[in-house]
């Protein structure tokens, strides 16, 4: 579930060991909320000629169908799909074409294919029934996350991270709280990294639904390539609700405004919805935050009312205002001075400010060890030291999560190259530094060339 723009990728690391991960928990919480399906309008609480609109459109793609495939493609109950099914036959909208079973088969008559048709033109959507806004934004307050964690099952979740005590000691409190974050300090010691592995203190399941009804609008909000859906046998749960783990969503440079505002496919008539509407109940990172083509002052105030009210609104292309809770952990990450970020009023509203500064020589040669024996580099006892004095010497002096395993890379890539065993041998490293650290004085030829 950690995801940049929405691409599913694996954590960018600077001081994992390549290639682990913890494994999900066998011990979860399921969903406070438990919604029953509804069997009759009332309880579905969304406008009839939506479920009618919904069904049309569906029979027009499906061609032949019947009472059993519309509850499986459209997730509501036989007793809501054959009301329905009634009120269609009653104006000769369908066809019977024969019983399979105890189900009808029918298709779209000719008048059938006409309403079908024109609602088409409204919205292309023919999927899971939406819910409404009302019981949506019930079950996120339901479902708000509720830390429990110490230091020993915090030390467990970050487990594959070299990281200091007084590090984790800052992170608990915050976590705790469920307030957002500041993670600031110098690049490449582990910002993103430690921002991704907070879901793991998350021991539980949230619903998602598929969709949400706004005015006759259809918002769609459940999407696979961000939320991770978990298998499970729930008879009695309402099918228009999706059992997921808490989602975390990763931004960084390529955010824009739009992507936090309702988004209207004119194509198809139906709503995307935002990134952080997609984030609810979970984390939602903005990373490099000042780097965004969104400048920091306009994101700061998109986000002031929501951050301190918990709530958000957004609009439908035609005006309509609504309000959406906005209950997530929104984290913000960076490598530059927050106070030429934010003004005072707004770094107010974040009341958690973790510095995440450079790592001391112990750390560096923990994590360099880590690195070399999952990629099977071959190395000395001097190995970690020497990487160490070189990184210093052609560096800025600091020492940073990132080196060891960027240099072990290089290390991996000088070895293919020469077809022989990756060694952290002195030459070994001093020739992976070389490539990896920008020189400061660049060699000039008498004719001005480099």
């Amino acid at each position: 579930m950690h995801l940049k723009g929405l691409t599913r990728r694996p954590p960018r690391t600077c001081s994992l060991t390549p290639g682990q991960d913890l494994p999900k928990s066998e011990h979860v919480e399921y969903p406070r909320f438990n919604p029953h399906p509804p069997q009759d309008y009332d309880s579905l609480d969304i406008p009839q000629t939506l479920v009618v609109d919904l069904m049309v459109r569906r029979l027009m793609l499906e061609g032949f169908s019947s009472i059993h495939s519309l509850c499986d493609s459209l997730k509501l109950s036989a007793r809501i799909i054959e009301q329905t099914f009634r009120h269609l036959r009653q104006q000769q909208l369908v066809e019977v074409k024969g019983m399979s079973g105890n189900d009808y088969q029918f298709v779209l008559s000719q008048a059938g294919k006409q309403l079908a048709s024109d609602r088409f033109q409204v919205s292309q959507y023919a999927g899971a029934c939406p819910v409404s806004l009302k019981e949506y934004s019930q079950a996120v307050r339901a479902q708000t996350a509720r830390v429990r964690i110490d230091r020993t099952s915090l030390r467990r979740a970050f487990s594959d991270l070299v990281i200091r005590e007084s590090l984790l000691d800052q992170l608990g409190p915050a976590l705790i709280s469920q307030n957002s974050i500041f993670l600031y300090g110098p690049s490449g010691n582990g910002k993103t990294s430690v921002a991704e592995r907070m879901l793991r203190v998350y021991g539980d399941y949230i619903l998602i639904p598929h969709a949400i009804e706004v005015d006759g609008q259809i918002i769609s909000l459940y999407d696979p390539v961000v939320h991770e859906a978990v298998q499970a046998d729930h008879p009695d749960l309402d099918p228009r609700w999706v059992l997921c783990r808490r989602p975390c969503i990763i931004v960084g440079g390529e955010l824009v405004p739009s992507m936090l505002e309702l988004r209207l496919d004119d194509s198809t008539g139906i709503y995307a919805a935002p990134l952080q509407l997609k984030a609810s109940n979970g984390i939602f990172i903005v990373d490099d935050f000042g780097r965004q083509l969104i400048s920091p002052r306009d994101l700061l105030n998109r986000w002031i009312v929501p951050l301190d009210r918990r709530v958000d609104y957004l609009t439908l292309r035609y005006g309509v205002k609504f309000q959406v809770p906005f209950e997530m952990m929104v984290v913000f990450s960076t490598n530059l001075d927050p106070r030429d970020l934010a003004d005072e009023a707004f770094l107010r509203r974040i009341q958690n400010k973790v510095l995440i500064e450079c790592i001391d020589g112990q750390s560096f040669d923990a994590i360099f060890d880590r690195v070399a024996e999952n990629r099977k580099i071959i190395t000395g006892p001097a190995s970690a030291e020497a990487l160490r004095r070189l990184c210093q010497r052609f560096g800025s002096g600091e020492l940073r999560a990132c080196y060891p395993n960027d240099i072990c890379s290089l290390l991996l890539s000088i070895s293919q190259y020469e077809n022989r065993p990756a060694e952290a041998t002195e030459e070994n490293l001093e020739r992976a530094a070389q490539l990896y650290f920008a020189r400061t004085e660049m060699p000039i030829t008498p004719h001005g060339g480099f």
